[in-house]
């Protein structure tokens, strides 16, 4: 579709093109497509996406039939130290990054009626999700492995299938929760592999903990948003709603400083606490 088609329908070009990454399973063909997709973006549309059919439930998104997908108690886990130990790492982590660009797309394919600046927002994140996976699996093939060498769980799509009816559950539990957790990992996890010399994987690391603190503060944008338009208390939403959709326990330490950057307000780390102290 050429891209004058996006500028005259936009609302169904968006979705239509982003169920279209979201369902290619093979890795190299998906980048390509998000990247066409985010380069085709048009800057200023103050337009709704609005009047389209509905979107399709997706159990399974597009992924190679590799890796393996286990519990998260049978993911391998290796001493960082050895080289197999880091690339076990750096797989967990291109893993995490691979179902990021998914989770994005989902949230521009499945949700509708937005303001259009939500989906320019999810189309980016999805690109920059995939230029973090090019460089996880490009650092990877340096080790002598690929993706899917290793095993790994599907703990965040899980959360994806929970929430795909309600867009303020979702900002709410993917950006907010589980992929906030990486603005917590990131220190240690740079200085473990700073620790074993790999500076190249040092580099990419500082790139992603950069990004996704931008891309936890679309979820808080829009979770905002939705609470505003819904007249709901943010804070207590947000407890409310870890309840209802058994997430997954917080546990500390926090990167308050990062958090902040991300959109949590004191009010909003204060109840992290507490949860994970168990009050």
């Amino acid at each position: 579709m050429a891209p004058a088609a996006i500028a005259q329908n936009p609302a169904m070009d968006v979705h239509a093109q982003a169920q279209r990454c979201l369902m290619e399973r093979d890795p190299e063909t998906k980048l390509a497509r998000v990247r066409e997709l985010d380069a085709r973006w048009p800057e200023k549309r103050p337009r709704v996406c609005d009047g389209v059919s509905a979107p399709e439930p997706i159990a399974v998104p597009g992924r190679p039939p590799r890796p393996r997908l286990v519990s998260p108690r049978e993911v391998e886990r290796r001493q960082v130290s050895t080289p197999e130990g880091r690339a076990a790492l750096l797989h967990a982590l291109a893993h995490i990054e691979f179902n990021a660009v998914n989770l994005a797309l989902d949230a521009v394919y499945r949700f509708r009626g937005l303001p259009f600046e939500y989906y320019g927002d999810w189309v980016r994140v999805a690109a920059e999700e995939a230029h973090h996976f090019a460089l996880l699996r490009e650092r990877l093939r340096a080790l002598g492995h690929d993706y899917g060498d290793f095993t790994a769980h599907d703990g965040l799509w899980e959360m994806a299938v929970k929430t795909a009816h309600d867009p303020l559950a979702r900002m709410a539990l993917v950006p907010r929760v589980l992929e906030a957790r990486g603005l917590d990992a990131s220190p240690t996890l740079i200085a473990k592999l700073r620790a074993c010399g790999d500076a190249r994987a040092v580099e990419i690391m500082a790139i992603i903990q950069r990004d996704e603190i931008g891309h936890v503060a679309v979820g808080s944008r829009w979770y905002r948003y939705l609470c505003g338009e819904r007249g709901l208390d943010p804070v207590a939403t947000f407890r409310r709603l870890l309840r209802e959709y058994d997430g997954p326990r917080l546990r500390g330490p926090f990167d308050h400083v990062a958090r902040r950057r991300a959109g949590f307000t004191e009010q909003e780390l204060d109840l992290i606490e507490e949860l994970a102290a168990g009050r």
